[in-house]
């Protein structure tokens, strides 16, 4: 774990041994069934999660109860509702694992007391920020730019192995398509 996480951070910004150990004390290991949620709609997200290990999805459910997938997670990657974790206010998302999931979990209190202690780790937290809004605005524009199909066979392209982990009717969901008609698709390639 230590080594992971030294070897993501430094990614972005150089860290030494010693500080990444300082993380990882204020980490809290925790492991999530497939289906079993980290956040729901209502409660309060109060973590940023790290997944070592698992496939996570974040969705939305509207008014006539369809759910809508705005994200996945995968491993080395953070999860957690921005919204609600930086404003402390009721969550409108939940985040579900679609594996047997293992994520280190990051409390808005001891990331805030990091920052103070380690202050790279703000620079650090504010890069892997702007990518992850630099990939939720490129699938923006790609929904935008493609059709159905061409939105798919990106991702089958770009992702390949993604793509063999989730099931058919999510990927579907996120794609803004029915299952029917990705199945469709998926015969047609």
């Amino acid at each position: 774990m230590i080594d992971q996480l030294y070897q993501y951070f430094n990614r972005y910004v150089p860290f030494s041994h010693q500080e990444i150990d300082v993380l990882c004390s204020c980490l809290e290991q925790k492991t999530y069934t497939r289906k079993a949620f980290l956040l729901k709609e209502g409660d309060i997200c109060k973590d940023k999660y790290f997944i070592t290990e698992g496939l996570v999805r974040t969705f939305r459910i509207d008014n006539k109860g369809i759910e809508h997938i705005l994200l996945f997670g995968i491993e080395n990657w953070w999860v957690t509702n921005t919204e609600s974790f930086t404003r402390v206010q009721p969550s409108h998302l939940y985040i579900q694992a679609v594996e047997n999931t293992t994520v280190l979990a990051l409390s808005k209190r001891k990331l805030e007391q990091l920052y103070a202690q380690i202050p790279q780790l703000e620079r650090a937290f504010r890069m892997i920020t702007e990518n992850m809004l630099v990939a939720a605005l490129r699938h923006l524009e790609f929904r935008q730019q493609m059709n159905n199909e061409e939105m798919y066979r990106h991702i089958v392209q770009e992702l390949p192995g993604f793509v063999q982990r989730v099931p058919q009717y999510m990927l579907a969901s996120y794609l803004g398509m029915t299952p029917e008609h990705l199945s469709a698709l998926r015969k047609n390639k």
